[in-house]
């Protein structure tokens, strides 16, 4: 059994960019549950490795891109 399994269920984030796709950031819910952290990835490339971070630091990049978000 591997120490760190790999997360195998993504979710886009709600604070991803416009519906056409751009700017998508993945985060696996249930790894972050299970092993108290957060994956996250770029959705346009799923094949490249993901970016484990500790819940603290997750909840501080969302309230960064929630109060820094470009306007359209």
């Amino acid at each position: 059994m591997s120490p760190n399994p790999v997360p195998t269920t993504w979710v886009k984030s709600t604070y991803s960019g416009p519906a056409d796709g751009s700017n998508c950031v993945e985060w696996s819910p249930l790894y972050a549950h299970a092993h108290n952290l957060v994956p996250i990835r770029d959705s346009k490339a799923p094949h490249l490795p993901h970016l484990t971070v500790t819940p603290h630091a997750w909840t501080n990049f969302v309230a960064f891109a929630t109060t820094h978000a470009a306007k359209s």
